[in-house]
């Protein structure tokens, strides 16, 4: 081949690769930078005062502390049960293993919207477990209880499937080892298994709890949504914009979009960090 068609087939490849560049770029500012761009920009535009007034009212307040302890008790029980559904998949067989791994990634499969209504037809005061509940005056729908469990739900595989391909190329060696120098279970775990853990455990519950805070769809059914009693944020910013308070939909929202943004720069720097270390 001559040296003008190298030449050529050189200009040609870039040319194919800046489009490709341009139309990644033009997509990525379309779709997600525009739309960020407008949600500070709406919620800014009659000025700081009026951001500020919307953002601090009870019931936008009372929004974000439900969802951040939401958050706070959702996040902890993932991290345990992500640890302990992984350690029993990778480290021992036992039948139902395969059909654990499957329901493992059964939240990705169905709408929140489903498994909301799922819940509410169990545990609702009509449901299986809720009519009889409802004997001893217990109800878990409508209250916090209901938030937690759909959004333990949508969350669960988030730890799990950070964690079960790491222990598996990991291998069981080093735990065997410390264990045969006589070494405890908790021992181990501490000093051989969570060092090489730590960082899939931070990524999975780094995507856990952004979802936790950013959950709607599950949270709506289950909720009641009671005005300044069950309203996360995302619900708040749908009842602000239906009340056509767009100013105060858009303040909440910017809280939510802050979280987003925190999370992906998270993520981002321990992808880079640690590339291997997580799935």
């Amino acid at each position: 081949m001559t040296n003008p068609q190298v030449l050529a087939l050189l200009r040609q490849k870039a040319r194919k690769r800046a489009v490709l560049i341009v139309v990644a770029i033009l997509f990525a500012a379309l779709v997600m930078a525009l739309p960020v761009i407008a949600i500070f920009a709406r919620a800014f535009q009659e000025g700081f005062e009026v951001y500020s007034a919307n953002i601090t009212t009870p019931d936008t307040l009372h929004a974000i502390w439900l969802t951040v302890l939401t958050a706070l008790i959702v996040l902890p029980i993932n991290l345990i049960y992500g640890i302990a559904v992984s350690w029993a998949i990778v480290h021992y067989r036992f039948p139902g293993r395969r059909a654990l791994q499957i329901i493992i990634e059964l939240p990705f499969s169905i709408s929140p919207i489903v498994a909301g209504l799922c819940y509410l037809l169990i545990y609702g005061a009509t449901g299986v477990v809720g009519s009889w509940l409802d004997g001893w005056d217990i109800q878990l729908m409508f209250n916090l209880f209901g938030i937690v469990l759909v959004s333990l739900f949508v969350t669960c595989p988030f730890v799990a499937r950070e964690l079960i391909p790491l222990m598996e190329i990991s291998g069981q060696d080093q735990e065997e080892a410390a264990l045969t120098l006589g070494a405890t279970g908790w021992q181990t775990f501490r000093h051989v298994t969570l060092p090489k853990i730590k960082w899939a455990l931070l990524y999975g519950a780094i995507l856990a709890n952004a979802r936790v805070i950013g959950e709607f769809g599950a949270v709506s059914v289950v909720s009641g949504n009671i005005r300044g009693e069950t309203m996360t944020l995302p619900l708040q910013v749908q009842l602000l914009y239906n009340d056509y308070n767009a100013t105060g939909a858009f303040a909440a929202a910017t809280v939510l979009t802050v979280i987003a943004v925190i999370t992906l720069v998270l993520r981002s720097t321990i992808e880079a960090r640690h590339p291997h270390e997580h799935a």
